[in-house]
């Protein structure tokens, strides 16, 4: 297909954006209806979507529109940094809790009920979403059963086929997104999905962080400043895990991407740091990410080390997280989670998108957070590094980060007392 059928090309969709280069400020994307009977530049799996799209898209229903549709189709930790901006939506929508509906994600529907009280949600498995065409469907027709007043998503960092996709199958009298990261392999996608919705807000350029970003969308709306606020969940605690007599501090070495993983050996001279202040070591994590070397089963074998990898759903990792004296994490959704439940936590960070998720800006950043890292000059290379050998090696900007970093990150937060090390 040909290039020159694209009603927006690269020039022109930046164009779009330079119009809208303030955050808060609308952008319009425009396309024809001839171009979107026939896309060019479309994927075969939006080519496989579609019929059953259009099905559910035009289904009839019966129902007056009424309430709200927020759709977050992301990960653990961008749904807790978005959590907080959500409790504003019923004062600017005009309407109440009971009356919006978040749809989420399987990877955090455990803890759903807790963290979305007083909400209404539609949990879905996003993997068979994004693959199974007749699962999609059916999911789709539950979304026009919810035959929403207005639909809503804010995600900067999203997929078309995804989120937009559930946007523009909804059919809400009011469809409101906001501007999104978009590259040439998703160009096209978004071009479709963005030409079809009633408003476009701009959120603020690459690396503004997304809690800023959750904000700056609802005060857009709003009309008027809307406070940020730290991330936080309330959340009373559950049946505890394991008895544990005395503090304890929860270590969490796993990722769902190898690179952003610190060396494993340093978290377990932190543990003997840990042992040596007095406090007990729990290791957590899927049990994927379990460490398969010797010396993860010698740490272990310690009478005040605990191994809880892959003992714990994440209602169980919560009670874990919110009973710790220190938790110490890499840059992956359980460090979002234990800062939001107010545990003193220090999480090592990479440079993949410094700033667009961690650290927290200075005008969100709760007290007890700490977030550590070492400044290179590849930062913000969007995990696509090009100084590892194999996609299994740590990325170098995590690995530099020293224990002797992390550690004072720790005593920072009044956890341990300052330690000599050797």
């Amino acid at each position: 297909m040909n290039n020159s059928a694209n009603p927006i090309t690269r020039s022109k969709q930046q164009d779009a954006q330079s119009k809208c280069a303030q955050a808060g400020t609308a952008a319009r994307f425009v396309t024809s209806a001839f171009w979107r009977m026939m896309p060019a530049g479309m994927r075969r799996r939006w080519w496989m979507f579609r019929p059953l799209d259009l099905v559910a898209k035009y289904w009839p229903r019966f129902k007056k529109p009424s309430g709200v549709l927020v759709v977050r189709m992301d990960g653990i930790g961008d749904m807790v940094l978005f959590r907080q901006a959500l409790d504003a939506y019923a004062d600017v929508f005009n309407t109440e809790k009971s009356k919006i509906t978040v749809l989420g994600c399987a990877s955090w529907g455990g803890i759903a009920e807790k963290v979305f009280k007083d909400y209404q949600l539609l949990i879905i498995d996003e993997h068979a979403f994004a693959r199974q065409p007749f699962y999609r469907f059916s999911i789709a027709l539950k979304v026009r059963a919810l035959a929403p007043k207005v639909a809503i998503c804010d995600a900067y960092f999203r997929r078309a086929l995804m989120a937009d996709s559930l946007i523009w199958m909804a059919t809400a009298e009011r469809s409101i997104v906001s501007l999104p990261y978009v590259n040439e392999a998703t160009r096209v996608e978004f071009t479709y999905y963005l030409s079809q919705v009633d408003e476009i807000i701009d959120t603020g350029p690459y690396p503004t962080h997304e809690i800023v970003r959750h904000y700056q969308f609802v005060s857009t709306v709003a009309g008027r400043h809307i406070t940020p606020k730290p991330p936080s969940i309330n959340r009373s605690a559950g049946q505890p895990v394991k008895a544990f007599s005395g503090p304890y501090a929860v270590l969490n070495p796993g990722s769902n991407e190898f690179g952003r993983r610190w060396p494993i050996e340093y978290y377990f001279q932190l543990a003997d740091v840990l042992l040596a202040a007095g406090l007990k070591v729990v290791f957590t994590g899927k049990a994927q990410e379990r460490a398969p070397s010797k010396s993860f089963c010698k740490m272990t074998d310690h009478p005040n080390v605990i191994d809880m990898t892959g003992k714990t759903d994440l209602a169980q990792l919560l009670d874990l997280m919110q009973g710790a004296a220190l938790v110490v994490s890499n840059d992956t959704g359980p460090a979002h989670l234990s800062i939001a439940l107010g545990a003193p936590t220090v999480v090592i960070v990479g440079g993949g998108h410094f700033g667009s998720f961690v650290p927290y800006p200075k005008t969100a950043m709760p007290d007890n957070a700490r977030f550590v890292f070492k400044e290179m000059s590849c930062y913000h290379c969007f995990w696509r590094c090009p100084k590892r050998a194999s996609k299994f090696d740590v990325f170098p900007c995590v690995s530099a980060v020293t224990l002797k970093t992390v550690t004072d990150a720790c005593v920072d937060l009044g956890t341990i007392d300052r330690i000599r090390l050797s």
